[in-house]
């Protein structure tokens, strides 16, 4: 889409971006634009990652969050701020409230990761658990803030807000001129329609791709109906793009100038992760993974220059954990069996040597010895395996029947 003269003024606009650019002079980083040969392999033209993972505070949203409690008033200043959030949010507003002297409170879940916790408590901010999830912590904010007269920051319904994410958009043209795609997660769309207001007001060639998960996709039935539409329940492991309705000023603009939205599954998501860690080095949260899980989904719908905007790198290491497994799993590196094997001296070993030859890597076994299902000299092990693929686990499956195992799973 290109802006022509007789579209409508987004509310937020080039010189908004440029001013806030300039704000945020000295306070947030010009983030690092790194190539990935494996993508550009795959997608047949080159591939940069934009690494706002790297970024003060591990996200973009301190750049938006600085602008948005910069703008205001001395007397709202001196009442503080107020803001809800499981993680990059959180860690945003507390840094940049330090940073400009305000007093700031941040509600966060009572399951909130405590890493997410402790850092949002080290940038200055009072943290405040509440509810077990975002909805309810948000509501606990906005009462606060009624009854304190602290102004609430919104993660991303402000023309503050996307005026200072659109300030990674002045960036990307400025490290890679030669753009033709920008691929970006979209959860509220704060990050995505700043990008798209500076970038389409200098580039309106340039196409602008949208990604949310599946499974808190609000956006496509949103631009269907012409409206933000509320999900029921959104459930994803990309807890930074979790959001279950549009924000109604990044709405607008993203129905004007995104190009297209994609959604991608948890398989892809968790694949992405693992690639940007295996092979980019980089550690990246599964929101700031969505446009590689995008790229890897079908990278032939891309022209490139590609630039995929790496949104943050906040992820609890024991959920990294968890989905460092499952990538492993999507891309058959990594094999659960349950084999029954008869319970005497020697068995767990010559089951172990069929693993070798095989050359599959055991790395867990547990044993079940009392089960109704079991007879009396039976015993049942699950393995946990490290593999080299989708073939492998298939010879490591046929290697254990041949050699007389029941395989249960």
């Amino acid at each position: 889409m290109n802006y022509r003269k007789a579209d409508p003024l987004p509310p937020v606009t080039l010189d908004d971006v440029r001013g806030a650019q300039k704000m945020l002079t000295g306070v947030a980083r010009v983030t690092a634009m790194e190539g990935s040969r494996h993508l550009s392999r795959l997608v047949g033209a080159p591939v940069h990652f934009k690494c706002e993972n790297l970024q003060r505070t591990g996200s973009f949203k301190l750049r938006g969050a600085y602008v948005r409690i910069a703008g205001l008033l001395p007397e709202e200043r001196a009442a503080g701020v107020v803001a809800a959030s499981a993680g990059n949010h959180a860690q945003g507003v507390a840094l940049a409230s330090s940073l400009l002297g305000v007093r700031s409170t941040v509600f966060m879940p009572k399951g909130a990761p405590l890493p997410k916790i402790s850092a949002t408590q080290h940038y200055g901010a009072e943290v405040r658990l509440h509810g077990q999830v975002v909805d309810e912590t948000l509501a606990a904010a906005q009462e606060y803030a009624a009854q304190t007269g602290a102004v609430f920051i919104h993660p991303f319904d402000h023309a503050d807000i996307i005026a200072g994410q659109g300030t990674v958009g002045l960036e990307i043209l400025d490290q890679c001129p030669e753009v033709r795609t920008i691929v970006v997660g979209i959860g509220g769309g704060g990050l995505a329609a700043g990008v798209a207001v500076a970038v389409k007001a200098l580039r309106p060639d340039v196409r602008i791709v949208g990604v949310q998960a599946e499974g808190a996709a609000a956006y496509p039935p949103s631009l269907a109906a012409g409206h933000p539409v509320a999900i029921a329940n959104p459930a994803t492991m990309a807890d930074g793009i979790k959001v279950g309705r549009p924000g109604d000023v990044p709405f607008g603009i993203i129905g004007e100038l995104v190009d297209e939205v994609r959604t991608v599954g948890e398989d892809a998501l968790s694949t992405a992760l693992l690639l940007c860690l295996e092979r980019a080095k980089l550690v990246v949260e599964p929101a700031g993974a969505s446009p590689v899980a995008a790229l890897l989904s079908e990278p032939g719908a891309f022209e490139g220059p590609v630039v995929a905007l790496l949104s943050g790198g906040n992820v609890d290491p024991l959920l990294l954990q968890r989905i460092l497994r499952h990538g492993m799993a999507a891309q058959g590196r990594y094999l659960a069996v349950r084999v029954r094997l008869t319970d005497r001296p020697g068995a767990l070993a010559a089951l172990l040597g069929v693993l070798s030859v095989v050359d599959a890597n055991v790395l867990d076994v547990s044993h079940v010895r009392t089960d109704p299902r079991l007879g009396l000299a039976e015993a049942e092990v699950e393995l946990h395996l490290e593999t080299k693929g989708g073939e492998h686990c298939a010879e490591v499956g046929r290697a254990l029947r041949e050699a007389g195992y029941t395989v249960i799973g």
